[in-house]
This record gives structure tokens, C-alpha cells and sequence, in this order.
């Protein structure tokens, strides 16, 4: 990432700076940021190192092998070297960095400013088979494998060789192991399967031979406590950006401190040299944990882009940039949270940053020319009514709605005949992981609303319960249940005809025409004690109505961000008074009367405390959370979290 290819405004926004004032051996830890113009170009007047290619006998491989040696300037067999391993790519071999990231040149320019250790640096072949050229078919089956050979080779055969050949360190506190794509793969692997032998570990745009990184960390805090230093970069735009961002987000769930630095660009030498740079620059130093989080993230595409989407990005602060070529619009806004005007260039391109955004899901719409329309860039969610596009804004603690390596239940699609709206509808069906061959009498279930504008599809979409289940269940947090996501919209689904009426057909769907159908098609459990009602919104309406009134059928009633609107006696008042007559039954019958909000940025906050002082005068017992958010799918997801884990118990 240098100012020749990045705006200076650019550059001025990410390269926030990490300040390691910590001496060694009278060297001070500069700040480390991107390279700049001519951090990789060869000066003449400073001292250069010398870059030799040598050999060495493979027992591994069975055969000489070659790898080229870069001794640093003045180097001199009178004093103990520290060692980086330095890897290539599946294309590649040894002489991949001499060609393309010329690493010596980088190095001997930091030695000229003062910038970094005095160290060896061995770029090895890391294909271990007796032929190990990039030739040919360099995806062939035998020699992918070679790169995993190459741990034994690398560990018996060639650190061996270099510790007895050349004046080196032999600690594990003076070696690091660091690779581009491929090799970045092989480094992660290697380096934290190995924590007796490597210290330091970079991986710059690591390839999808990287192992998941439940298998990278099997030990988080031994990680902790032996890693000096554990870096990981990629360009934005890198298609195999993905491999990066889950060791990243793996580390952030378990507090093992990394540096991870995300810059504009894409696989190829622009960012693996910048990685080089400043990992170099890190390394064999004493390291200030509290700093890692200063390194750029300029931004990633987000996780709800369609295929190769480069924009909208989300950068480490939340902020999103959007980016949309429409050059014969006159004016483009985007509508998230609040709207924004875009700014167009030369090239018809309309580009703009919005402010930090919320964690979880967000719906947001183009404007372009007062008309609001998805983005083409995104992927599209059936919500306020309509097609929109929907953005995820990750952090740390989303682990829990996330895709984890545990047993997946499968979303069933299911159609059946309604008598109440004479019409074929749809619900979809979340089923536990080992459904179909559970030789359980009946699982429970849970019947789950959307809210309004949106569908069956919001749930399993936007909301993730099918993940969220997963993970619960594999963590023996919530039972094995099935999660009935149906239609809620009773005619046109317009809330200005939601009112008594709507409520009726919404509860005759729900109790004589779909439960029934779930109950002779799926292997539930038929007493109220295994039946469960939830909704948020429009939804926690429903559930208001059609739980209350037949408390009897359910154990548990969830109402999310939703409440009886003040400013309607006429649809309310029968509500409590009903509630009133009958808080005796409903206390008894439902064991988990669940209320959680938004607080108070959540537009159904004060209709909810209104409704509590009215349950409360009335006698019926409830419990109550909030959750930061407002009225939105973050708080939901959060919701849905904790209600199912007092479920069934």
C-alpha cells in the first residue's frame, strides 16, 4: 500500500499509528505502518546483503533441495543470527520473493534506517517431492500434498541444515515463520502446530490450505502464552479473503492478541510485500500487545455481498464506504439508518463512508433519483414490505449466530393448505441436527413470528435461527427442538388493517390450521408443555393475542420489542382486560413469559413499559430483558439467543 497507488486522503484515514516505544539492545521499535513510496526500491548508497542459493539433503524428500539464504549486511560468523522462514505460493518456489517482492531490497532499506533486527532469512521450496518445479498441473493432488510435506522437511531436514551451517539462534524465541497464499497457509499451520519451534508467525493472504482454525488453536492460552507475535494481513479486494477473516475472528473470540491488517488491494505482490514490511519490522523485538488493535482494517467486502462484490465494505470501525457506477444519476443517496449523499468522480462512480453502524444485520436501500432500489452489489431480503438490500456489520461477540464446526439441522421449505386464507401458504421448518434418525417420542417445538413487512423467510434469513439452534444445541445450552417459522401476514400484511380482525385470523391460522399440520407431519411432541410461542414486533403481537388467549396450549410466550399500542384503547383495553379476568390460568400455565426490548432507542420501548404497568396492576407474572439495539435484527438474534435456552427444561 504505497501513496502511488492509494489517494493521500486515503492513506491519512487508515494508517492509524502503533506506537511501541519499547528499546532492545539500544533499537527502538519505530511506528509500523504500509510501506511507502520506494520502501521497495534499491538504494545505492547504503550496504546490501547478499542473497545466495544453497542446498541441502532432504531425507524427507529423499533428494537435494534448494533454497535461496539472504544474510543481512556486515553479516559476520563471529555473531548469532535470529532466523525468518520465509514461504511462497502454489505457483511458486524458492525464488518466488527474489522475483516478485524483492525482499532483499526491502530489508536492506530497513537496515539502512534502523528499523530492524539484524537476522537471516531462508526462502525455501516449499513443494517437498523429488520434482519440485511449478510445472505442469500445480494443483495436481501429489503436489498440493508436497506443501504439507514440507513440515517434516522444514523441521527435520532444512532447520537442522541451517542451525549447523550457519551462525544462527537455535531458540524458538529467534525463529519466525512467515509465507504469502500458499505459504501463508503453511505458516499458520506449521508455526501454531509447532509452538516448541516458532515464536513468530505471519500469514500474508493465506490460502485455503489453512486449516480451520479450531485445528490451528486447539489451545488458545498456550497460544497466548508462546506466540511473541501472530500476524495476519490481506487485501480487501482478495477473493481469498475469507481464510484470513475466520482465523481473525477465531482469535477474537478467544482473546488470543494478533495483529490483523487489512489494506485496499488483492492477491499478489502489492500486499505481500507490505506484509513483509512491517512484520519484519516487528519481529525478534520486544511487542506491545495493547497496540495491535491500531493496525489498519481499510475494509472488507461484507459478508452479504453477492459473489465477487467488491463494495459495499465494512471497516474495523464499522464504518461502511459504498460504491455504486451509475453516471447518469443525478443525485445517489443511501438509505442506512440514516441516509447519506454519495459523491460521483470522473468515472460516473459515486462513492461515500458512512458513520459507525450498529453490530448484526441492517436493511438499507439505494436512492437513486428519489427512488429506492437494492443494491445490485448485495444480496436482497424480503423486509419493509419489499425486496431490500441487507448488510452484516460483524463483531466479536457474533460468534454465537455464526457458521461453526458443529452438527448443522436443516431449514425444511414446507407448503400446506390454509382454510382460514383459502390459499396455499408456506412455513419453514428449522429441524435439529439428527432429525430423521432421532428415535425420540417427540420433540418440542417452538412457533416463531416475524415481524411486519417481512415473512416466513425473516427468521431463517435475517435472523440466523438456524444457527443460532445449531450452536445452542451443540453446546447443550438449549434442547433439540423444531422451530416453526410461518407466514404471519393475514391478507395484504399492511399493519393499517392490523387490528382485531387480523388478530382472529392470525390465531386461527396458527391454532387450527398450522399446528395441526406440523403435528401429523413432523415427530414433535403434542402437549403444551413441548409447545412454545414467539415473535418480535407485529409478531410479539400476535403472540400477545394467540398466547394469552389459549395459554392453556403453550409453556412459554416470547414477546420481542413489541407491546400493545397505547394510543389504541379500543384493540388494547379488551387485551388487559382479558388478561386481567384470566391471570390466575395464565400464570399457571405459562412457565416463561419472556418480554425483552431494545431499550430505550427502540420505537416499541414505551408501548412495552406501558403494557408491564398494566400486567403488573393486573397480577400476571413476566420476565423482562433489554438488549442495546433498538428495533432491529441485532436485538432479535439476541433475543431469540437466550429465550430458547429456558425453553422445554
Amino acid at each position: 500500500m504505497t501513496a502511488a497507488r492509494i489517494p493521500a486522503r486515503l492513506i491519512a484515514g487508515i494508517t492509524l499509528k502503533v506506537l511501541l516505544l519499547i528499546t532492545m539492545s539500544g533499537l527502538a521499535q519505530q511506528d509500523v505502518l504500509p510501506g511507502s513510496v520506494g520502501f521497495d526500491t534499491i538504494r545505492t548508497d547504503i550496504p546490501h546483503g547478499k542473497v545466495d542459493t544453497i542446498t541441502y539433503f532432504s531425507k524427507t524428500v529423499g533428494t537435494e533441495r534448494r533454497a535461496v539464504l539472504y544474510t543481512p549486511p556486515g553479516y559476520t560468523r563471529k555473531k548469532k543470527y535470529p532466523v525468518l522462514y520465509l514461504l511462497h505460493g502454489i505457483g511458486g518456489d524458492e525464488t518466488e520473493w527474489l522475483k516478485g517482492g524483492n525482499p532483499q531490497v526491502i530489508l536492506d532499506n530497513l537496515y539502512a534506517e534502523g528499523k530492524i533486527v539484524p537476522m537471516i532469512v531462508v526462502m525455501p521450496n516449499g513443494r517437498a517431492m523429488k520434482d519440485d518445479r511449478a510445472t505442469g498441473n500445480i494443483m495436481a493432488a501429489d503436489k498440493v500434498q508436497a506443501f504439507a510435506t514440507f513440515e517434516k522437511d522444514l523441521l527435520s531436514d532444512l532447520i537442522p541444515f541451517i542451525e549447523k551451517n550457519y551462525t544462527v539462534l537455535k531458540d524458538r524465541e529467534n525463529r519466525a515463520i512467515a509465507g504469502l497464499s500458499m505459504g501463508g497457509g503453511q505458516s499458520l499451520n506449521f508455526g501454531l502446530g509447532n509452538l516448541d519451534q516458532f515464536a513468530w508467525i505471519a500469514a500474508f493472504s493465506a490460502a485455503p490450505n489453512t486449516k480451520p482454525p479450531q485445528e490451528l488453536v486447539t489451545d488458545p492460552e498456550a497460544v497466548k502464552q508462546r506466540v511473541k507475535l501472530l500476524f495476519i494481513s490481506c487485501g480487501a479486494s482478495d477473493g481469498l479473503i475469507g481464510f484470513s477473516k475466520r482465523t481473525h475472528d477465531y482469535l477474537a473470540q478467544h482473546n488470543v492478541p494478533h495483529i490483523y491488517c487489512i489494506e485496499p488491494g488483492v492477491h499478489d505482490f502489492k500486499v505481500w510485500k507490505d506484509g513483509l514490511y512491517m512484520f519484519s519490522q516487528l519481529v525478534f523485538k520486544p511487542v506491545d500487545t495493547a497496540a495491535f488493535s491500531s493496525y489498519p482494517v481499510v475494509g472488507a467486502p461484507a459478508a452479504t455481498n453477492v459473489r465477487n462484490a467488491g463494495y459495499p465494505q465494512v471497516f474495523a470501525d464499522s464504518r461502511v464506504m459504498f460504491r455504486v457506477k451509475a453516471p447518469d444519476a443525478k443525485k445517489v443517496q443511501v438509505d442506512l439508518v440514516k441516509k447519506y449523499d454519495l459523491v460521483k468522480d470522473n468515472d460516473g462512480i459515486w462513492a461515500v463512508t458512512t458513520d459507525s453502524v450498529s453490530e448484526g444485520f441492517h436493511y438499507y436501500s439505494l436512492i437513486i433519483d428519489g427512488v429506492p432500489v437494492a443494491d445490485p452489489a448485495s444480496e436482497t431480503f424480503y423486509g419493509m414490505g419489499r425486496m431490500a438490500s441487507g448488510i452484516e456489520i460483524p463483531f466479536t461477540g457474533g460468534r454465537y449466530y455464526a457458521i461453526n464446526n458443529v452438527p448443522h439441522g436443516d431449514i425444511r421449505i414446507k407448503r400446506y393448505h390454509s382454510r382460514t386464507t383459502n390459499s396455499w401458504r408456506q412455513c419453514y421448518v428449522y429441524t435439529p441436527p439428527g432429525y430423521d434418525t432421532l428415535n425420540a417420542a417427540g420433540l418440542p417445538v417452538l412457533y416463531l413470528l416475524h415481524g411486519g413487512g417481512e415473512d416466513e423467510r425473516g427468521w431463517s434469513s435475517q435472523g440466523k435461527a438456524g444457527n443460532i439452534l445449531d450452536n445452542l444445541i451443540a453446546e447443550k445450552k438449549a434442547e433439540p427442538m423444531l422451530v416453526v417459522m410461518m407466514d404471519g401476514n393475514m391478507g395484504n400484511g399492511s399493519l393499517a388493517g392490523f387490528g382485531e380482525q387480523s388478530l382472529r385470523s392470525f390465531e386461527e391460522e396458527l391454532m387450527k390450521v398450522l399446528i395441526p399440520f406440523i403435528e401429523s407431519n413432523f415427530r414433535v411432541a403434542k402437549s403444551p408443555a413441548k409447545r412454545a410461542l414467539a415473535g418480535l414486533s407485529m409478531g410479539g403481537l400476535q403472540t400477545l393475542y394467540a398466547g394469552i388467549r389459549n395459554s392453556e396450549q403453550f409453556s412459554s410466550l416470547g414477546v420481542f420489542s413489541s407491546g400493545w399500542w397505547a394510543n389504541q384503547p379500543a384493540l388494547s383495553d379488551p387485551q388487559y382486560a382479558f388478561m386481567k379476568s384470566n391471570a390466575t390460568d395464565i400464570n399457571d400455565n405459562i412457565k416463561h413469559f419472556w418480554i425483552a426490548m431494545g431499550g430505550p432507542e427502540d420505537i416499541a420501548y414505551k408501548n412495552c413499559k406501558i403494557m408491564m404497568t398494566r400486567f403488573d396492576e393486573s397480577g400476571v407474572k413476566y420476565e423482562y430483558s433489554e438488549y442495546p439495539g433498538g428495533h432491529t435484527w441485532p436485538v432479535w438474534r439476541n433475543n431469540l439467543f437466550n429465550f430458547a435456552q429456558v425453553l422445554f427444561k
